[in-house]
């Protein structure tokens, strides 16, 4: 889109892709957020281990989920689409080690999940990525898969990408991981379908659970035991049947709109359709805390929608078990640097580690539209003014997530343009996100 009527204008420099956001128009309307990338890349490789032919409605359409399309076709997997619907004819039968590395691009989901499918196969499987993917550390994953018998090589003690498995014949563990992470979670229950004795995986504080549920509804021997905030999943060797998979819209995506409502004067905004797992709600806890007016709509089946208003918002304490993921960090930054007081987000020391250093960046958005952010720590702490956000440029440095956020920030800044460089990373998760905010700050929003 170009040209002065429109909120949002792209272009192409040697920095990579730059969006320009105009800001203070308010944002309304109702909007489908893409299907959720967590359970469209688990939905993809549990239909390549089922026996038969499964069919997933929904996916994910950013690249991420592309890669993991295109790796369970090379691991033999025999994939089609029509009509939005996704076919895939698997069973163990069918899997092998590729010919070639499998290029996950930007996606660490893909990779981590991946090998722990390919150490159930034997022979030697490349993972690999984009240069950001190759600094990415992969020894949380490395570690436990080396504990339950498959050989693992990469890039130093943390086995950076490439990263080559070896798969074969696999013995149960009993493992605590050192961090909160439904990546290390998945890859250790996905090889424990095909090892030897029972896997059982503890988590201090419990991650989203679309594996195990997943592997539930595909017919796993699996079982999960809750104590307070703590989980215990058990899996033991299991064939996995087929099943037609519905993915749901992604929490991790909505949470952009709704903090662009609760920011952006005038705005009122309902995202249909997504996931309501208590554990990807967590960003919506803390805005509540901060002062915002929110509705969910369908908690009690999981599934329905969430709508979000403009409102005055404070400052809060955000502790990392609460968004176990930290997806939503970037954009509550945006909502904090909004707010009146001191937020203070506590253990986010995994954002340095994620597609980008997340931490640095951003402290680095913050300051950009114009709050102050400081890092203490593993402590992010940033000063709201209470007082309109700036416009201003940011580069986003291949992460889609800051992008992202820089794009929500720039829209609550009134009277002028914002700049984001490094757009195109968006691409790997929202594909759509510039068209649905141009739709949404439309004269006449008010879509479904």
């Amino acid at each position: 889109m170009t040209g002065t009527a429109t909120p949002v204008s792209g272009d192409e420099n040697q920095g990579g892709q730059t969006q320009s956001i105009a800001g203070g128009t308010p944002l309304t309307g109702t909007l489908a957020v893409p299907g959720d990338k967590s359970v469209s890349h688990r939905a993809l490789l549990l239909a390549a281990l089922a026996e038969g032919t499964s069919t997933v409605t929904g996916l994910s359409a950013g690249d991420d989920v592309a890669r993991t399309r295109t790796a369970i076709t090379a691991l033999g997997a025999d994939v089609t689409e029509e009509g939005g619907t996704v076919t895939v004819h698997g069973g163990r039968s069918r899997l092998h080690p590729p010919a070639d590395p499998l290029d996950l691009g930007n996606s660490g989901t893909g990779l981590r999940l991946l090998a722990g499918v390919v150490a159930t196969l034997p022979g030697s499987t490349t993972l690999t990525g984009d240069d950001s993917l190759k600094n990415r550390p992969m020894d949380r994953v490395a570690g436990p898969l080396v504990q339950m018998g498959a050989g693992v090589t990469g890039g130093g003690d943390r086995y950076l990408p490439p990263v080559t498995v070896t798969g074969g014949d696999l013995h149960a563990i009993d493992y605590t991981p050192p961090m909160a992470s439904a990546q290390v979670k998945s890859a250790i229950l996905l090889a424990g379908i095909a090892a030897d004795g029972e896997t059982v995986v503890r988590e201090p504080v419990a991650t989203r659970a679309y594996t195990e549920d997943l592997l539930a509804a595909a017919g796993a021997d699996v079982e999960v035991e809750w104590d307070g905030y703590a989980k215990v999943i058990r899996v033991r060797r299991s064939t996995l049947n087929c099943g037609d998979y519905t993915v749901p819209g992604d929490p991790s995506q909505a949470a952009f709109w709704v903090v662009g409502a609760t920011i952006v004067p005038g705005s009122l905004v309902t995202v249909t359709g997504i996931t309501l797992g208590v554990e990807r709600l967590g960003f919506i806890g803390v805005l509540r805390r901060m002062g915002a007016t929110i509705e969910i709509e369908g908690q009690d089946v999981g599934y329905g929608s969430v709508t979000s208003y403009t409102g005055a918002l404070h400052g809060t304490v955000v502790d990392a078990s609460e968004i176990p993921s930290l997806d939503e960090v970037p954009v509550l930054a945006v909502a904090a640097a909004a707010a009146l007081g001191r937020t203070r987000f506590e253990d986010v020391g995994e954002l340095r580690v994620k597609e980008s250093d997340r931490l640095a960046g951003t402290v680095e958005l913050v300051r950009t539209f114009g709050a102050e952010a400081t890092v203490e720590g593993d402590a992010l702490i940033i000063e709201g003014t209470g007082e309109p956000l700036r416009p201003g440029a940011f580069d986003a440095h291949g992460d889609h997530r800051m992008a992202m956020a820089a794009a929500i920030a720039g829209a609550a800044c009134p009277g002028g343009q914002t700049v984001v460089t490094g757009w195109e990373s968006v691409a790997t998760s929202y594909p759509g996100f510039v068209d649905d905010l141009a739709r949404l700050t439309a004269p006449a929003a008010g879509f479904s």
